[in-house]
């Protein structure tokens, strides 16, 4: 079997979707000339994923508007003067504002892996944002006449119902993208509110059983966008303790472009859950390089030095382009990264013979 390796999501955009996303924006192209384009492109990706040897493969987030905000496009009650997350480049990105309830998802993930698997003839994944993340949708002096409660009731149903469909409909594993969760440590070093957020995620994830959650993965990052991100200079000791505390099966965990893998690794043996397996990011996407297979090869080595190869996976670091305006990265970048994380962690199954 080896070692499994998994993509963590997004894909750069294909220039004809780019450009049919902005004529559908000004008006001239229809709801169904802009589903065309997007299916052309989720087929594509899914074809050239199979082609680099991807044992599983994802829609590449192609027809999301972002892997963050999918469940509330075009949902009303939302003001846009939300959250504002900085980027270490000096960019920004603002999150909308909830401003009445209750609140409802507007899109469920289903839909995207649904459209995926009708390409695909490997096994899907499917990435959702986790509930931590919409969490930071309702406002700080509250809603009149919806409480906190109320939008935490709301926000966990919908978000377990999300998860739930995907399993339902087949998806090889599902992830919760929990970006939020280094960044947190940044708005509130005393770690206060990544105790929130981990007891949010875990209100969710202790509503499935124990087979269930060995298909459900959390993924964190620094947050990659524009070739920079909001918290590679949080330390991971802070985070990976309680990240590890979250109900799952899988973690997904960011470190090829970490200063000092060997430190994260140690922190990851010490506190991983006994029947977890954790995927360890072994190509950067904001970094232009493509890595060799060979450099692949020894990080995923470096990484059975610390942890048992059976509980071993390997993964891209983050998504390669999570808001779709993000044209930092070219699609042929992502790809042949791709083939070098599946190609390298080959040869690492071979060296440790598993």
């Amino acid at each position: 079997m080896g070692i499994p390796t998994e993509p963590i999501g997004s894909i750069p955009r294909p220039a004809e979707l780019l450009a049919a996303v902005q004529a559908h924006a000004e008006g001239g192209l229809s709801d169904a000339e802009l589903g065309e384009a997007g299916g052309r492109a989720v087929a594509d990706t899914i074809q050239r994923l199979e082609e680099a040897g991807s044992p599983v493969v994802t829609d590449g987030e192609q027809t999301k508007p972002s892997f963050l905000t999918y469940p509330i496009a075009g949902l009303s009650g939302l003001d846009p003067d939300g959250a504002v997350i900085p980027f270490a480049d000096g960019h920004t990105r603002q999150l909308p504002r909830l401003a009445a309830g209750p609140f409802r998802y507007a899109a469920r993930a289903e839909t995207y892996l649904r459209a995926a698997r009708e390409h695909a003839s490997v096994p899907v994944k499917q990435a959702v944002i986790a509930p931590s993340a919409l969490s930071l949708l309702y406002p700080a002096d509250g809603i009149d006449g919806y409480p906190t409660k109320d939008f935490l009731d709301d926000l966990a149903s919908e978000a377990e119902a999300d998860i739930r469909a995907c399993l339902d409909a087949g998806a090889h594993a599902v992830q919760l993208d929990f970006t939020e969760g280094r960044l947190s440590l940044k708005l509130d070093p005393s770690g206060g509110l990544l105790d929130d957020f981990v007891a949010l995620n875990n209100r969710v994830l202790e509503r499935f059983g124990d087979e269930e959650r060995a298909r459900i993965g959390v993924h964190t990052c620094p947050g990659g966008d524009q070739d920079s991100t909001h918290s590679l200079d949080v330390d991971y000791a802070g985070l990976l303790p309680k990240l590890f505390q979250l109900k799952a099966g899988n973690f997904y965990v960011q470190l090829a472009s970490e200063a000092d893998p060997e430190r994260v690794l140690a922190v990851i043996a010490e506190h991983l859950p006994a029947d977890a397996r954790v995927f360890v990011g072994v190509t950067d996407p904001i970094d232009p390089r493509v890595e060799t297979a060979e450099e692949v090869r020894d990080r995923v080595l470096a990484a059975a030095r610390h942890l048992p190869a059976d509980r071993l996976g390997t993964c891209d670091d983050c998504g390669f382009s999570p808001f779709a305006d993000d044209t930092s990265t070219s699609r042929e970048i992502a790809f042949a990264k791709v083939r070098a994380r599946v190609e390298g962690t080959a040869l690492a199954s071979e060296r440790l013979g598993v």
